[in-house]
């Protein structure tokens, strides 16, 4: 085998005629196809000398093409060789069918058609989670109409799952949260001759805010990402579309066990919350402070606002509940057939999940305000 090589002589019309020796195949070239392109410059082939040239492919080809101009390389040039100009013109049929490259946009245009179909994404997002819950309503309108067709042996088994299952994690972590608060407390209220007024701080953060808020969260991750993957397998099992054929509505068998199982849990699980922040505040309290338990508790019990702070967290349990079930299902039900869909649903599950309830709560925090409560 030959390397290819070549040799340039320009002529009077600002053409160029060029001699090829070697090998023009796809092993015999090297890189001697971006030498030419650049030492031609531009310039358009008008003539070849082939009498030197060794073997020729489509590689030797596209190599010509791409450097001999627009206008490619006339017939009469291949008059020594017509198999290698039979070649080429096999090669230049198909470059000029597959046509040009479409151009690439600019940095800005590109930033601004993500921003578009992110919008248009979040606009489709929003439909899809209305018809959901249209579809939602009219579930749970025909449950409460017609008790006897309700599963309750899945109610009960999704509200163990979701509920008794996860009261070690919920007090755990509203246990420290609640001794959070009261280190902070003590540390700063100190300076300022007022620690007492730590276990009104405890009790108040605790009653009103902590507690719902940190055992919905957990529940987002723990419950909805759970909801999203079990119904999405089944969606990807086509076991959601079995159902249907048999004449089960996927709202009743799948989304209504879980979003009852939620309701009644998640007020439960927030009071769990609720007794073991205030534990982890009075642990706190009484080792730092050395305000023991009975103090503790008359303070609180004491404060004619804590019953008005209880209410107020007690009210988003539910609301948090129902946003937890319905996103989970919701982004269950939209699973795909693949793998990737289904761990892209289950992440939007949880994100979305934790999304909302922090929003439901700046909700609820400014109606209350505006409430005096």
């Amino acid at each position: 085998m030959t390397k290819a090589d070549f040799e340039i002589a320009d002529r009077d019309d600002g053409a160029a005629a060029l001699r090829l020796t070697g090998d023009w195949t796809t092993t015999g070239m090297d890189r001697r196809a971006q030498r030419l392109d650049r030492a031609l410059d531009g310039r358009r082939i008008t003539a070849l000398d082939l009498e030197e040239m060794g073997r020729f492919d489509t590689s030797g080809a596209l190599a010509l093409f791409q450097a001999g101009g627009a206008g490619g390389l006339p017939k009469s040039a291949w008059r020594g060789r017509p198999e290698a100009g039979r070649i080429y013109a096999m090669v230049e049929k198909l470059e000029r069918e597959s046509g040009t490259p479409p151009r690439r946009s600019d940095a800005f245009t590109r930033a601004f058609a993500k921003v578009g179909r992110g919008v248009y994404d979040i606009i489709g997002e929003m439909t899809l989670s209305m018809a959901f819950l249209g579809r939602l309503i009219i579930a749970t309108g025909s449950a409460l109409k017609h008790p006897g067709r309700i599963r309750w042996p899945a109610w009960f088994s999704q509200a163990e799952r979701a509920g008794l299952d996860a009261i070690p994690i919920i007090a755990v972590t509203n246990f420290f949260i609640g001794a959070v608060i009261a280190f902070l407390g003590a540390n700063l209220l100190t300076q300022f001759g007022a620690a007492v007024f730590t276990v009104q701080l405890v009790a108040v953060s605790v009653l009103r805010e902590f507690a719902v808020v940190i055992t919905s969260v957990l529940l987002a991750g723990r419950s909805a990402s759970s909801f999203a993957a079990e119904i999405g397998s089944m969606r990807m099992n086509q076991e959601v579309d079995a159902m249907q054929v048999m004449g089960v509505d996927p709202f009743q068998a799948l989304v209504i066990p879980r979003l009852a199982a939620m309701l009644v849990m998640l007020p439960l699980l927030t009071f769990v919350g609720i007794v073991t922040g205030l534990l982890g505040g009075l642990l706190v309290t009484w080792s730092e402070l050395s305000y023991g338990p009975a103090f503790f508790i008359q303070r609180v019990l004491e404060d004619p606002m804590m019953d008005t702070h209880l209410m107020v967290g007690m009210v988003k349990a539910p609301v948090f509940a129902i946003v937890v079930a319905a996103i989970g299902c919701r982004q269950g039900l939209a699973v795909a057939g693949d793998v990737e869909s289904l761990g892209r649903r289950v992440t939007a599950a949880v994100v979305q999940a934790i999304f909302a309830i922090i929003f439901l709560d700046a909700v609820f925090a400014m109606i209350f305000l505006e409430l005096n409560l």
